[in-house]
């Protein structure tokens, strides 16, 4: 199954009125057996609003609330430094950033997904401008990336048992989901299934995280 990520619109919202520090705060996943999303992705600031369109998972291994990120970081790379270099004929997925091979100060990132040109495109370096490069579609978003990231949360199922979800939900925990900040959704693609003593691990990108930001 192919994940999607989004990151909740009111996040910025939540960071400038400062109800979020990622190093210091108990940051966890809680997964969902059902989401209708809708509008949410937009209109939710906490988690109670997540909830009252969703349904937490219940499951083998599994703790109401779900679990809490371990070993998190927050790095910020100028653009010029980001290591991913966009290459020739070369699959890419929504999500992904790149610098130029030639680096011009701004980094860019997939809007559409599939397989590279054969030579680089000409890019744009207007912020929100974007190219296509064969089937990839690149939108310039900064001069900078702070990655945020974390290890990759896992549930182990018991012998015999079974743990399902469609979504998680990433999410500030304060003890009382009407005050908990929403983060980023992961939507799993369908539902995602471990059993009799698997693992059901949410595995966050190796470059770009749990989710990026982009400075202007």
């Amino acid at each position: 199954m192919a994940v999607t990520v989004y990151t909740y619109g009111k996040l910025q919202q939540s960071l400038l009125e400062g109800r979020i520090n990622f190093a210091t705060d108990t940051i966890k996943v809680m997964l969902l057996s059902a989401y209708t999303v809708g509008t949410t992705l937009d209109t939710a600031q906490f988690l109670s609003a997540v909830l009252a369109a969703g349904t937490e998972a219940s499951g083998s291994g599994y703790t109401a609330g779900g679990a809490t990120l371990a070993s998190k970081t927050v790095t910020y790379t100028a653009a010029g430094s980001w290591s991913t270099q966009r290459a020739n004929s070369t699959a890419y997925t929504v999500g992904d950033v790149v610098r130029p091979a030639s680096t011009n100060g701004y980094v860019y990132q997939a809007v559409v997904g599939g397989t590279s040109g054969g030579s680089a495109p000409t890019w744009p370096t207007v912020i929100g401008t974007t190219v296509t490069d064969g089937g990839v579609t690149w939108v310039c978003q900064g001069t900078g990336v702070l990655v945020v990231d974390a290890a990759d949360p896992s549930w182990t199922t018991s012998s015999g048992g079974t743990l399902a979800a469609s979504h998680a939900v990433f999410y500030k925990d304060t003890g009382t989901t009407s005050t908990s900040p929403v983060i980023a959704l992961w939507d799993l693609g369908g539902t995602a299934t471990a059993t009799n003593g698997g693992a059901f691990t949410m595995t966050l990108d190796s470059g770009e995280g749990l989710l990026t930001l982009f400075t202007n």
